[in-house]
């Protein structure tokens, strides 16, 4: 398996999936591939290569927390369904998403500074601005990833491990976590391609076939041992009754899982990565954006929603911008859309 990202010639073997017009032209063109399996690894849907190991971000936050659920960690320090939530989430730092990270720091007898994720100034502007406005400074509880980073902390104490370090790939928590993501999606991975995530900790280079396999037994693991059914059930099911957790106001994840609950788990990562599981159908799904474009990962898995039945029509269009996203000049006026392309398989 080679480290190797796609040369500019593989990469443009993807197929044209989504592309942006303004006006009566289509301006911008969004390659991408994806895959829908189910449990068995049966393919149920795909574009493109599909099988070249891509970084999946944090689109598999889910998938790290079951780790922090299944080892006990999460029990023996009274993790909340919320703070379950914020595991699994990408985050904007509004209020609500700091205080419940730092709350639960306390409760560990730890704080913001034993997260190694770094400082970022939240993502939602009306946050944003509130805390620029009183003088404040981003804080590594602003981070969108310090939910996962305080679950880590919590797997550390519970194993006995130190809390410093935690981010490294040697470290017990993140070769904890190995272990899932090789069960999970049916590979060894002492071999894949690794990095650094932009929280510090380490990416895996996973297909995208795989991803979606383990995103399918994320949703339906009545094929893994009864601890991880647990743990996946506990995280279906906090995800869905905090859906603002794993995001924030407006945000695609959240508004869309606001109206699927249990049906649909999504979860997207930097650089046009998207996954998810639907549980009722037993299928997982990964999609790759091959600019690294989240607003056509966005519209894609909009698709993929639709296609399997997941959102009505009258959901999509409640939900406005989920098949298509209009593009707005700075007078806030609609002047083009992004769409599926014309020509797109699904």
């Amino acid at each position: 398996m080679s480290s190797d990202l796609p040369s500019t010639e593989s990469a443009a073997a993807n197929p044209l999936l989504v592309e942006v017009t303004r006006g009566g032209q289509v301006e911008s063109r969004h390659r991408a591939a994806l895959a829908v399996v189910d449990v068995e690894g049966k393919v149920a849907l795909s574009a493109g290569g599909h099988e070249r190991p891509v970084y999946a971000r944090s689109a598999i936050k889910s998938l790290q927390a079951i780790a922090l659920v299944e080892s006990g960690a999460a029990d023996a320090f009274d993790v909340s369904e919320a703070e379950l939530a914020l595991a699994c989430a990408s985050h904007k730092g509004e209020p609500r998403h700091v205080e419940t990270a730092t709350g639960w720091l306390a409760r560990l007898g730890l704080s913001v500074d034993d997260l190694e994720c770094g400082p970022q100034l939240p993502g939602y502007e009306p946050a944003l601005i509130e805390l620029l406005a009183a003088g404040g400074a981003a804080t590594q509880a602003h981070n969108n990833c310090s939910g996962k980073h305080s679950g880590f902390l919590t797997l550390a104490k519970h194993l006995g491990a130190p809390t410093a370090g935690y981010v490294k790939y040697e470290h017990p928590v993140q070769q904890r976590i190995l272990g899932v993501l090789e069960a999970m999606t049916g590979l060894d991975l002492s071999a894949a391609p690794r990095g650094v995530d932009g929280c510090g900790i380490p990416v895996i280079g996973i297909p995208l076939g795989n991803m979606a396999l383990a995103m399918a037994r994320l949703g339906a693991p009545d094929d893994q041992p009864e601890p991880r059914q647990a743990a996946c059930a506990r995280i279906r099911k906090a995800v869905a009754a905090h859906p603002f957790m794993v995001s924030g106001t407006g945000c695609f994840d959240t508004r869309v899982m606001e109206l699927t609950g249990e049906r649909a788990l999504i979860k997207t990562g930097a650089e046009g990565v998207y996954c998810a599981a639907f549980p009722e159908l037993g299928l997982g799904a990964a999609i790759k954006v091959d600019d690294g474009a989240g607003r056509a990962a966005e519209i894609l898995m909009g698709r993929l929603l639709s296609h399997f039945g997941i959102l009505g029509e009258d959901q999509a269009a409640a939900l406005g911008g989920l098949l298509t996203a209009p593009v707005l000049n700075r007078a806030g006026l609609t002047v083009g859309e992004i769409r599926p392309a014309a020509d797109i398989p699904f």
